[in-house]
């Protein structure tokens, strides 16, 4: 998920092509009104003439004046909009317009990124990795819950499957309903092909659709860009800060398939500091691993399972391979059809 200098010039790009389109659209209705609505221009024409007025009156220094100016200058504007209303348009018609009113089309809050640089940065880097393409399919109006057996209650969790994942989808479903304003964390563990990463993917896009930034990861892909933060030599310092910040305060951070990385030292510790720093900072995290309790106690650090155990919910999924299941009744319908 490395931005380059050149993907934030694209993105800056699209920013100079909305403010192009909605300077032209303003200027069309300025054009609409001079010609719809007789005297309107006059009302303008009026309005800049007191605004230089009160220029020269503040250069001056006379607050008399100023002060009559203002209280013009404000009946000639409730007089506009009075007017555009009396010929069926909006009093705010003539407004400047912005896709976003926060940063006025900048992409920044003064120094700050807004929220609407950062949601397209997220969606430029889902486009990269099609990610968004998933999404489409793996989402929570297309979970079935009759993949998960209810002929039987399984000893760890003392419910059917089916049961179970009813459970984990309301807690779900209450994780997207209260983003936001409550602290979450998730931790979905289980046997391989029983639908972790499915529900990671349903979060994903419910959040994605309410402009929340989510950034998604496997365990693999997660320590080869902090490998190369930590070590490639080429990369700026920019790229660098700007891949570690995206990671550390994106709204989500869904970290799929703990584990399946190569263990040492290194992922230890920076394992450690991204959920210890999204825990201080109060940033929500998903993980998804096929590893047991004992293995993450085993396999990490005795403090990642302690922040584990006490700052996520912990949601096991039973059931048997989904996967295995579609393959077969693939199979079956394809033999039927000879």
């Amino acid at each position: 998920m490395q931005l380059l200098n050149e993907q934030f010039s694209f993105l800056y790009a699209d920013y100079d092509k909305i403010q192009l389109q909605n300077n032209r659209i303003h200027r069309m209705r300025q054009k609409e009104i001079r010609e719809k609505i007789p005297g309107y221009q006059k009302l303008e024409n009026s309005m800049q003439d007191k605004s230089l007025a009160a220029a020269r009156a503040a250069l001056e220094g006379t607050s008399d004046s100023i002060q009559q100016l203002k209280e013009d200058t404000e009946d000639i504007s409730q007089k506009k909009k009075a007017l555009l209303q009396q010929y069926g348009y909006p009093e705010d018609y003539l407004d400047p317009i912005y896709s976003c009113p926060d940063c006025k089309d900048t992409g920044y809050i003064g120094t700050k990124k807004c929220h609407c640089f950062q949601k397209r940065i997220v969606e430029y880097l889902y486009e990269q990795s099609n990610i968004k393409d998933i999404l489409e399919d793996e989402n929570f109006s297309h979970f079935n819950i009759t993949y998960y057996p209810d002929d039987y209650v399984e000893e760890t969790t003392g419910l059917t499957p089916r049961d179970n994942i009813r459970r984990i989808l309301t807690t779900a479903h209450a994780f997207c309903d209260n983003f936001g304003t409550s602290e979450q964390n998730l931790l979905f563990y289980g046997n391989t092909g029983v639908g972790k990463t499915f529900l990671t993917h349903c979060i994903a896009k419910e959040l994605l659709s309410q402009s929340y930034t989510v950034v998604y990861l496997t365990s693999i892909g997660l320590f080869d860009i902090l490998e190369k933060n930590k070590f490639d030599r080429e990369l700026s310092s920019l790229e660098k800060s700007t891949t570690v910040s995206y990671i550390m305060n994106c709204d989500l951070l869904i970290l799929d398939d703990l584990g399946t990385e190569l263990t040492n030292s290194f992922t230890a510790s920076q394992l450690y500091q991204v959920i210890d720093s999204r825990l201080v900072h109060k940033k929500s995290t998903i993980i998804s691993t096929n590893l047991s309790f004992d293995d993450l106690r085993e396999q990490y650090s005795e403090r990642i399972f302690s922040r584990l155990t006490s700052g996520y919910t912990l949601l096991k999924v039973t059931g048997e391979d989904i996967r295995l299941k579609k393959v077969i009744s693939a199979r079956q319908i394809s033999s039927s059809g000879l």
